[in-house]
């Protein structure tokens, strides 16, 4: 009877050891579940999932260029003035007209340069007609050879005197020395003329050159007739094509560049003399690199690096790369290094990533990736 009891108080006391540790166990239990939720909350509200644009990596093929800024000239220009002064007695132009090369364009007063000039020839003809007849009479020793020879002299010097007349009445007449286009009109109609005064400017237009500069490491580079693409401000989509048609020998001293001089057909005239423009020369072979948007480049004190997303869904994150970029045109970099082809890069929302960061994709509104782009009219 003892013995029974006593088994029985041995299984309470089991019983109650067994529902005491299942009690205990369900809070220490509830407890560490309740913190890791606390753990992940403060985690999650510490990190929240970032919104970013992305972009998929793609590879193109990029050409080495040389970029410069320089400006046009003409091949032929000048300011046309007369040699001599003069009253403006006719004027044959109109502003802004082409013309030929001999064209006349201004005429000075020359009533008294003729009458001369008629004095002139009056003169000359009178001493041809006495050398003739003192020549006929040297033959049958009518007159000396001096007499011939004095006669000889005299018509050369008024044969001088009136080409010299001609020449200058010739002055008086302003030609256009090339072919080209005329400026605008400086003179009027019965004005005086010093000599040296500007008339007007006439410039050749077709073909029309393009002078740059370059540091002197691109010399290698460069050759007589390789291609040169031109834009302009005036013309933001257009572009220009040429070659070049001479290397400066001269390196400056001071700048360590040289100039090189491009040649561009100008059939219609939409290039000018003065106009301001960006020449880029292609030089060696092209190469293929990853291209991306220049936004998905970040640069900082240690180098440049990207973002590359991993994962699927709600557990995207990402990982900071370190990058080797290859040369930039447009809105677009080359990497050379880092990134591979298929990856998917952060373009946009950088500032608040760091390696691991978890994100959310939004690409209704994407970075610019133009490699032509040109920049914005600041008007």
């Amino acid at each position: 009877m003892a013995k029974s009891r006593t088994a029985s108080m041995i299984i309470r006391m089991v019983v109650m050891l067994i529902v005491i540790g299942v009690i205990l166990g369900g809070i220490f239990g509830f407890q560490a579940f309740k913190s890791q939720m606390i753990a992940q909350a403060i985690a999650a509200r510490s990190n929240p999932a970032q919104t970013v644009s992305t972009t998929t990596a793609t590879s193109s093929d990029w050409q080495e260029r040389l970029e410069a800024v320089g400006s046009f000239r003409a091949v032929n220009g000048a300011a046309l003035s007369s040699e001599v002064a003069g009253i403006v007695e006719a004027i044959s132009f109109q502003d802004g007209q082409d013309v030929a090369a001999g064209t006349p364009l201004l005429q000075l007063r020359a009533e008294e340069d003729l009458a001369t000039l008629q004095q002139y020839r009056a003169a000359a003809e009178n001493a041809q007609v006495t050398y003739d007849r003192d020549l006929k009479q040297l033959k049958a020793q009518g007159v000396s050879q001096a007499t011939v020879d004095s006669d000889l002299a005299t018509l050369k010097q008024a044969q001088a005197q009136v080409a010299a007349q001609q020449a200058l009445i010739d002055k008086k007449t302003v030609k256009a020395p090339f072919a080209g286009r005329l400026g605008v009109r400086e003179v009027d109609l019965g004005q005086y003329l010093s000599a040296g005064t500007t008339v007007v400017t006439l410039q050749s237009l077709d073909p029309i050159l393009f002078d740059f500069t370059l540091p002197q490491q691109a010399l290698a580079k460069l050759k007589v007739g390789q291609a040169v693409a031109a834009t302009l401000d005036g013309y933001p989509d257009r572009s220009f094509d040429g070659t070049i048609t001479a290397i400066s020998p001269l390196v400056d001293s001071t700048t360590r560049s040289l100039t090189v001089r491009a040649s561009f057909a100008n059939p219609d005239h939409v290039l000018l003399p003065g106009m301001y423009g960006k020449a880029a020369v292609a030089v060696g072979a092209p190469q293929r690199y990853v291209t991306l948007p220049a936004t998905a480049i970040v640069s900082n004190p240690y180098g440049d690096i990207a973002y590359v997303v991993a994962g699927q869904g709600a557990a995207q994150t990402v990982k900071q790369i370190f990058v080797t970029t290859a040369g930039s045109r447009g809105d677009q970099v080359a990497v050379a290094k880092g990134v591979a082809e298929g990856d998917t890069v952060v373009t946009s929302g950088q500032l608040k990533l760091q390696n691991g960061s978890p994100v959310t994709v939004n690409n209704s509104v994407t970075p610019p990736n133009d490699p032509n782009a040109a920049p914005a009219d600041p008007s």
